[in-house]
């Protein structure tokens, strides 16, 4: 069954989608680009600033869950200047205390709003193995 997850600690949703959806132990969020919560604006700063919005904007949906960044499996990065890779990537990576997702980073032509910096993230509420299903016979 799909549950759409929605927080207001975490910025509106600005079209047609939700904050995030789950399905059984997964959670699909939505790319979070650097919008304040409060004010529904791009922060202010270069590409670090947005990246911790983006982060903290993130955290907070999974939180509606009651997951944190050790439930995520894997990102995608969206980077509108792939020269930023190393920013987002050390600011990233202080997020992930041990055995970081799987990733993707891409360079993109534009985000919404002007943003510099966008992620999407999939969670799993059950890291334990112990549902797996083996598909090998």
């Amino acid at each position: 069954m799909k549950k759409i997850i929605s927080t207001s600690e975490a910025p509106a949703a600005v079209g047609s989608y939700s904050q995030a959806i789950r399905i059984g132990n997964f959670v699909f969020c939505s790319g979070q680009i650097p919008l304040d919560p409060k004010t529904g604006e791009i922060v202010p700063g270069d590409v670090n600033a947005q990246t911790r919005r983006v982060m903290e904007n993130i955290a907070a949906v999974l939180r509606a869950e009651e997951l944190n960044f050790g439930n995520i499996i894997k990102t995608t990065i969206f980077l509108t200047n792939l020269a930023d890779f190393q920013t987002v990537n050390e600011l990233y990576g202080s997020y992930f205390k041990s055995d970081p997702p799987a990733r993707s980073t891409v360079q993109v032509a534009a985000l919404p709003k002007g943003a510099n910096v966008e992620i999407e993230v999939i969670a799993a509420d059950d890291l334990t193995g112990e549902k797996s299903i083996d598909t090998w016979e």
